[in-house]
């Protein structure tokens, strides 16, 4: 390990550290790099740094997708999807519980984000599990795995920043998290059912009874989000709009649902509003900044000596997999998401693509191993969440999510060696 990668290492960490700004601490590292180890115009690397990250036109998307799940968050469309779900999961052992995940994998299509839909479908569940004598470890539990669908399944904002910064199809990486989002939905349904057959207690055993009538009605509650997926999913995937193009229709559509379900005021648009414009602006910033340190590291050298070091050791595909998720799993200690993606991505994508993973492939892995990170401390966002929902400790949250963080790792194992579990939706796509 050369003088210079320990340089960046002890700057970026003792900032981070400290507790300095994500963003800031990224424009930190890479302007006093630049400035010790090179003789490159700092200033002048910045500023095109800054612009060549934002001036992009699919981040367009990104604004918009989040003001959608601010609007669904703040208007009836959230509650009429918990009531459309109930009736149908009273057969399947574990019953309301399912309605955390199915209404998380619903409410993910979307939206985005999973903190957003942890804290959307949390506000609705949690409450009424309790209340109904439900476990409270797997109300927990299910929530916090099933709150991370919402950057899998598709629209999801890390597909976004990573196909910006992979240079790759954001309508490819969208149809290929399908599959996948949907089988870890299934896992997480899965793990409910068995440990429900295995301990009744679990559950009430008491079943609330629906008639025909009743499982209709409910059917029409599911209208105002499922023609939400159907207008931005369906534009999407039969190449009539690009995903910039769908999330603007979908936010023109929450405004237009919110208004003829009367939840459209002033109080709730300002807040969905305020709640964009921070969010985005925090991404953006981050974007910023570790762009500015991805072209530092570029002029320093450093991915290419690391992916020379790591290419030499001649590891094979699977462990070269097994590692990075390790190294993800660390990181999730500390960063968020987004910010994991832009700080690594110049190095580990151009190892896996060499090791012969393709880019969405790879996209689909590095989403769901940062998918861990959201339910484990000390940065889980899932987990914080859930404690503001419930006034639980950290701790009982985190432990109540260990079985879903496992089932996380195992459909990580599952598409490293079925890939075409990412691959085949992708394969077929219109345009």
């Amino acid at each position: 390990m050369n003088i210079t990668l320990i340089t960046v290492l002890i700057l970026l960490f003792g900032l981070l550290g400290s507790g300095v700004w994500i963003a800031m601490s990224l424009l930190a590292t890479a302007g006093i790099s630049l400035t010790l180890l090179t003789s490159m115009p700092v200033a002048k690397i910045w500023s095109q740094a800054m612009w060549n990250s934002l001036n992009n036109w699919a981040l367009a998307a990104l604004p918009m997708f989040i003001f959608l799940g601010e609007m669904i968050l703040r208007t009836r469309m959230s509650d009429l999807l918990f009531e459309g779900l109930k009736p149908w999961v009273q057969f399947i052992p574990g019953r309301l519980l399912h309605t955390n995940i199915v209404g998380s994998a619903v409410f993910a299509a979307v939206s985005g984000s999973s903190p957003a839909t942890a804290a959307t479908i949390g506000k609705i569940t949690l409450h009424q599990l309790e209340k109904d004598g439900y476990n409270k470890q797997l109300s927990y539990g299910s929530l916090a795995g099933a709150g991370t669908l919402g950057l899998l399944i598709p629209p999801s904002i890390v597909l976004i920043i990573y196909g910006v910064l992979a240079e790759e199809s954001i309508g490819q990486l969208f149809i290929a998290g399908v599959i996948p989002g949907l089988m870890l939905a299934s896992l997480y349904m899965g793990y409910v059912i068995v440990r429900v057959l295995l301990n009744p207690g679990l559950a009430p055993r008491g079943r609330e009874q629906f008639g025909f009538r009743a499982r209709m009605i409910s059917l029409l509650k599911l209208l105002p989000v499922a023609s939400l997926i159907f207008f931005i999913l369906g534009s999407i995937y039969s190449g009539i709009a690009t995903p910039s193009e769908a999330a603007a229709v979908g936010s023109l559509g929450s405004v237009i649902i919110a208004a003829a379900l009367g939840d459209l005021r002033w109080s709730n648009l300002v807040e969905a509003l305020k709640g964009t414009i921070k969010t985005s602006a925090m991404i953006c910033f981050i974007i910023v900044g570790a762009s500015f340190l991805s072209v530092a590291m570029g002029y320093l050298k450093l991915p290419a000596e690391v992916a020379k070091f790591i290419s030499s050791l001649g590891l094979s595909p699977y462990l070269l997999i097994a590692i990075l998720t390790v190294f993800y799993m660390l990181l999730g200690f500390f960063l968020d998401g987004i910010s994991m993606i832009v700080m690594t991505l110049p190095i580990t994508l151009p190892l896996a693509v060499q090791s012969g993973f393709s880019p969405v492939w790879f996209g689909i892995f590095l989403t769901l191993v940062i998918e861990v990170g959201q339910i484990t401390p000390p940065v889980g966002f899932n987990l914080f969440v859930i404690q503001g929902l419930t006034g639980e400790k950290l701790e009982t949250v985190a432990l109540a999510a260990i079985p879903f963080f496992l089932l996380i790792l195992f459909a990580v194992a599952l598409i490293t060696i079925f890939p075409i579990i990412v691959t085949i939706l992708p394969a077929h796509m219109v345009g």
